[in-house]
């Protein structure tokens, strides 16, 4: 029986996170772990520590106002740690924070995986010094990363994508579903993103409301699960065509005939659904200017990383406009032709992530790892 330690910062690391254990519990039935995570991870098993919800930031000027709190948790989780003794210390994903974590549990004498890795590859390389360093095992999810993380000698071990189970094993909920035909809105999970995703989204419902042929449209918002009806509701106004659905994203997304998506885990899943998408996403200033400096790759979203070339739209910063939104949402559903060639890249992407099982695959390996030393 091993004793395992999960650190989870934001919604896609708890549902990661959540499958992980149940491959960790199928893999060591008598495995005892404790984790920072969320509902998902706390519906698997008993031992949550601190929801990410919390205490989540985002970008590199979020966490300059907000030094005092991040520090704190940082602390607070070291000292939980040592207090626990843990066999291994499972990093998913949330760099900023995991990589101290990393470094810190490495000097105590922990062993540390870290699952989904950190994008060395699209910015901050020098990391990956880091992560040679201080992390025993590094688990892909990205068949694109192979050859980079071998080119570096990083140590890794490559299963699969578990967006795939994910997806796949889902249910398809209809319920709190508008009878209509409806266009997906996703614009993250963070306060900052919400802010500045939501105005330029509502802009977007009222000019395409306004045309006829879409007049019958509704405007769903896949509520994050971190978020409240409070936190959207002040940006739509007594807006009838739009309205927030909690819960059922991949309903929201599964069932509408376009999607403009934050960029991130939601755009991956996009594909995986085949939904017809255009990603938008805009940050602060700052962290614009920060980003163009740091960043490597030619595109942000992950089904166009992954297929090396432009399978969808990406409008970003002063490009993400409601007018460019309106004409790209209508291409999706007007234009066939350039739909269908949209879901012949997503059977790629698809098909290179490879097939089920990966989150079992990778706790097996971990458990295996673990049990080799």
């Amino acid at each position: 029986m091993a004793r395992w330690y999960l650190i989870a910062g934001e919604a896609s690391g708890d549902l990661h996170g959540s499958n992980l254990m149940r491959g960790l519990f199928a893999a060591d039935p008598g495995a005892d772990i404790r984790f920072w995570g969320g509902d998902m991870m706390a519906s698997v098993s008993d031992g949550l520590v601190k929801d990410y919800r919390e205490g989540a930031v985002i970008g590199f000027s979020q966490v300059l106002l907000h030094p005092g709190k991040f520090a704190r948790r940082l602390e607070e989780c070291k000292k939980d740690i040592l207090a626990w003794k843990p066999d291994a210390v499972v990093l998913i994903d949330y760099p900023g924070f995991n990589f101290r974590i990393a470094e810190f549990a490495h000097k105590a004498g922990f062993k540390v995986f870290y699952y989904i890795a950190p994008k060395v590859w699209a910015s901050r390389e020098n990391r990956v010094k880091k992560l040679k360093a201080y992390v025993d095992k590094l688990f892909i999810v990205f068949p694109f990363e192979i050859p980079y993380f071998t080119s570096k000698g990083v140590d890794f071990v490559y299963k699969g994508n578990p967006l795939v189970d994910a997806v796949d094993n889902s249910s398809d909920v209809t319920e709190g579903l508008p009878d209509k035909p409806m266009i997906a809105l996703l614009p993250g999970s963070r306060t900052g993103e919400i802010s500045s995703m939501m105005p330029v989204y509502m802009e977007l419902a009222d000019k395409l409301h306004s045309i006829p042929e879409y007049s019958d449209y509704q405007f769903v918002i896949a509520g994050a699960p971190s978020r409240s009806e409070e936190d959207y509701s002040g940006f739509i106004g007594k807006r009838e065509h739009v309205r927030v659905v909690f819960g059922n994203s991949y309903g929201v997304m599964r069932h509408s005939k376009a999607a403009v998506v934050n960029s991130g885990t939601a755009s991956l899943e996009c594909a995986l659904l085949g939904t017809p998408q255009v990603v938008a996403y805009r940050t602060s200033a700052l962290n614009y200017i920060v980003a163009r400096m740091i960043i490597k790759v030619r595109y942000i979203s992950l089904g166009n990383l992954i297929l090396d070339r432009m399978c969808f739209r990406e409008l970003l910063q002063d490009y993400f406009t409601a007018d460019n939104l309106l004409h790209e949402v209508r291409r999706l559903i007007e234009d066939p032709l350039y739909r269908e060639a949209m879901l012949a890249g997503y059977d790629e992407i698809r098909e290179s992530l490879g097939g089920g099982g990966a989150s079992e695959a990778v706790a097996k390996a971990m458990v295996e790892e673990l049990g080799n030393n």
